[in-house]
């Protein structure tokens, strides 16, 4: 069981069937924050009082409202919890499903599951706190395979910057120019040549505009 879990929604209805599934043998000990920066207040707070968290569960979404916030979405919150206060476990619990920011989530940020809300995210986030419970990791089945399938896992953030540029309608040409112009590496017009066709070949696209269509299906961008 887990002594102490910060629940980061501004959904109250997502917030209450959470409580309800953790306090199921998982906890009687739920906090909530409802935007980011109250979140990290509530860490702050409970780390001076000696009563750690010792689980969080975060959207990465929220409305914006008349309040000026540091932390502006869930993936600076993980980012920010990673930093300070390394040991607590953490897992997204979201409707967002971009592949890339997953992967960095998982992979960069240290998240120890990942669950897609929806039909099935209930459940699959009740799983994902008996797999973070035993120390394991958890990802939806939705988006699994492709956070830890090799091709996507070749892709880094260049490619992604390079795909976005694409998918704007820039040409190979105008990328080049507009990294020179930001310093971005390789800027050269032959480097950016090269390394859309490896993407072509990896993600099996005939052309450019295929190219573009399959890296949005897969949400890589």
């Amino acid at each position: 069981m887990f002594k102490k879990v910060l629940i980061v929604d501004d959904l109250m209805s997502i917030n209450l069937g959470v409580n309800a599934m953790l306090k199921n043998g998982y906890t009687q000990n739920v906090v909530y924050a409802h935007y980011c920066d109250e979140a990290i207040l509530k860490l702050k707070r409970a780390e001076q009082d000696g009563e750690p968290f010792d689980l969080l569960i975060t959207d990465l979404s929220f409305k914006e409202d008349h309040r000026e916030q540091k932390l502006k979405n869930g993936e600076d919150l993980v980012m920010t919890v990673n930093m300070t206060w390394p040991d607590l476990k953490v897992i997204v619990y979201s409707i967002e499903d971009k592949i890339q920011r997953i992967r960095r989530l998982i992979h960069q940020y240290q998240a120890k599951a990942y669950v897609c809300k929806g039909r099935y995210g209930l459940k699959e986030l009740e799983q994902a706190v008996a797999a973070v419970n035993k120390n394991s990791t958890y990802l939806s089945p939705s988006v699994e395979t492709a956070v830890n399938g090799q091709e996507v896992n070749e892709i880094d953030d260049f490619d992604v910057l390079l795909l976005n540029e694409l998918a704007l309608g820039l040409s190979q040409d105008e990328i080049s120019k507009q990294f020179k112009e930001k310093k971005i590496t390789p800027s050269s017009l032959s480097s950016i040549e090269k390394r859309l066709n490896k993407l072509k070949i990896q993600l099996q696209a005939n052309n450019s505009i295929h190219l573009v269509a399959i890296a949005k299906d897969m949400g890589i961008i």
